[in-house]
């Protein structure tokens, strides 16, 4: 058994599971696995990339036979209705019933997917979480979020669905190219923004020891992400309140991705990026934030180049308007209001139910006109 593992607990009563967090995970994979899995198949989805580094390491941990294997293609447009009919027609005609084990082993596109399809395979089955990406590791792997994206936008169709349980091998992000860790970065970034300024502060200081894969540092963020969020996922488990306080800069950034097209020009991570600094700026025009924290975040994202508004591509940036329809799409509106995650500072996010939408229309013309 491999020491050194922190483990924290999603506290959901019933379906509560365990984070276990450390390096080499994979080689004590079925240990760490047979309690909350059970005696029977057990099937791995992955994507291409992650397959070709590290499927045989886990097959090897996980020493046994009869494994079913389904290697996707990477990227976003694999989260879409063609591929998830695809992987449940697999999964079907290989007889996997509700007392079998999903892997999902990969970032955070075959965690959302794979959580999917567990939930409605057979009406639900096992599944557990061996996320790769840092972007998964200390975000979409935690707190059961499941989704497909339609044209309509990122992530409509889906469902809540915790996974049996969350295994984080350190050791797989040293695979990780620079442009994925800085992905992965911008979701550390946010826990400090949404509410620990202190954590801000650590990360100004050992940001570059981060995205450089010190051992030690990315440690210490993946146990502070992942306890942050299983704190608010522990109170609001499907979003009724608090938990929106996780999508800060995400109605910006979906908007983004959208019309991006889901084709890799964009990853996830680099649109939330530039959708933070998004409601930071437009909590200032709204006389919310001051310009000094705005600057503080701008500057940060500069030093660990990071992309912003205006860095991405004008074939994204040059319509405002068709950038606010994405936004009125997104899952947290209601019929009528439109709802955003705003700041009051760096650690002072909040949410505005009813966003005054001229106002947000204004401010995403001025920005992509600039």
């Amino acid at each position: 058994m491999t020491n050194n593992i922190d483990v924290l607990n999603v506290d959901l009563g019933a379906r509560s599971y365990p984070i276990h967090i450390g390096a080499g995970l994979l080689a004590d994979v079925r240990s760490l696995l047979e309690p909350h899995i059970g005696n029977g198949r057990i099937a791995i989805i992955t994507d291409e990339t992650v397959a070709g580094f590290h499927l045989q390491t886990l097959l090897a941990g996980l020493d046994v036979d009869n494994v079913e294997t389904i290697v996707l293609p990477e990227g976003e447009s694999t989260k879409s209705f063609a591929v998830l009919q695809d992987v449940l027609d697999t999964l079907l005609k290989a007889n996997f019933s509700r007392d079998d084990t999903l892997i999902a082993f990969g970032g955070g596109v075959i965690g959302d997917l794979t959580g999917f399809v567990a939930a409605i395979l057979k009406r639900g089955c096992r599944f557990v979480q061996i996320p790769t990406t840092l972007l998964a590791q200390v975000d979409s792997s935690v707190g059961g979020k499941t989704a497909i994206n339609t044209p309509a936008g990122k992530n409509l169709v889906g469902s809540f669905y915790q996974p049996k349980c969350v295994l984080i091998d350190t050791d797989i992000l040293e695979t990780l190219n620079a442009r994925q860790m800085r992905a992965g970065y911008a979701e550390v970034l946010k826990y400090a923004l949404i509410n620990d300024r202190e954590f801000f502060d650590w990360l100004e200081e050992n940001a570059v020891a981060l995205l450089n894969g010190d051992a030690a540092t990315l440690r210490r963020a993946i146990l502070t992400s992942c306890a942050a969020k299983a704190d608010i996922v522990k109170r609001d488990e499907r979003e009724r309140g608090e938990r929106a306080l996780l999508n800060l800069g995400h109605s910006f950034a979906h908007a983004l991705e959208a019309k991006a097209g889901y084709d890799n020009t964009l990853l996830h991570g680099e649109a939330v990026s530039a959708g933070m600094l998004m409601a930071f700026e437009y909590a200032q025009t709204l006389g919310l934030c001051s310009g000094q924290d705005v600057q503080r975040l701008r500057a940060h994202l500069r030093k660990q180049n990071m992309p912003t508004l205006s860095d991405l591509p004008a074939a994204i940036t040059h319509d405002p308007k068709q950038l606010f329809a994405f936004m009125g799409q997104d899952k947290k509106n209601t019929k009528t209001d439109m709802k955003l995650i705003l700041t009051r500072g760096i650690g002072k996010a909040f949410i505005e139910p009813k966003a005054d939408q001229a106002s947000v229309l204004n401010y995403l013309i001025k920005v992509c006109n600039s």
